[in-house]
């Protein structure tokens, strides 16, 4: 006779919710049917959906969390100025972030280049021609943006 062994279990956001994280959360509702079912309505949004079983992993995840008053994650904010020293084109940008004085202090560097801030604000802006992620730019994108930089720091210095 052989021992039959259990599959390990996959993990995935999207993936159908684990028996682990049914039995979690029947546990936190005290086993009440009613507040389970709110639960569901709660995480789907959808007030006709009432089983466990329609539900991601995430989603469960998002339930036990609160439930235990573990706090939510926080979204992953994409910095739309980070850029990549090795690139010629960035460090252009970088030098006409600084010609235009979008700078900031650095405890360690001094005066740099405010790409976080000033220059990521200006690049989610109507005034930037291309409104995406400096590392997520074609090189005919980053173009475009190199071309709108240096123009606006002709005309802040033509004010002059």
């Amino acid at each position: 006779m052989t021992a039959k062994t259990k599959q390990p279990v996959v993990y995935g956001d999207d993936l159908p919710i684990t028996a682990f994280q049914i039995k979690r959360i029947r546990q936190n509702c005290n086993f009440d049917e009613d507040i389970k079912e709110e639960w569901v309505q709660w995480v789907t949004g959808d007030v006709n959906r009432t089983s466990l079983k329609s539900l991601t992993q995430a989603q469960a995840v998002k339930i036990i969390r609160q439930q235990t008053g573990e706090p939510q994650p926080k979204e992953q904010t994409v910095n739309f100025g980070t850029f990549d020293l090795k690139n010629q084109k960035h460090k252009l940008i970088l030098s006409l972030v600084r010609q235009n004085q979008w700078t900031k202090q650095h405890s360690r560097h001094g005066e740099v280049a405010d790409m976080d801030g000033a220059f990521a604000s200006w690049l989610q802006s109507d005034r930037s021609p291309v409104n995406k992620p400096l590392l997520k730019m074609t090189p005919e994108e980053t173009e475009k943006v190199i071309k709108a930089l240096g123009g606006v720091v002709s005309s802040k210095y033509k004010k002059r």
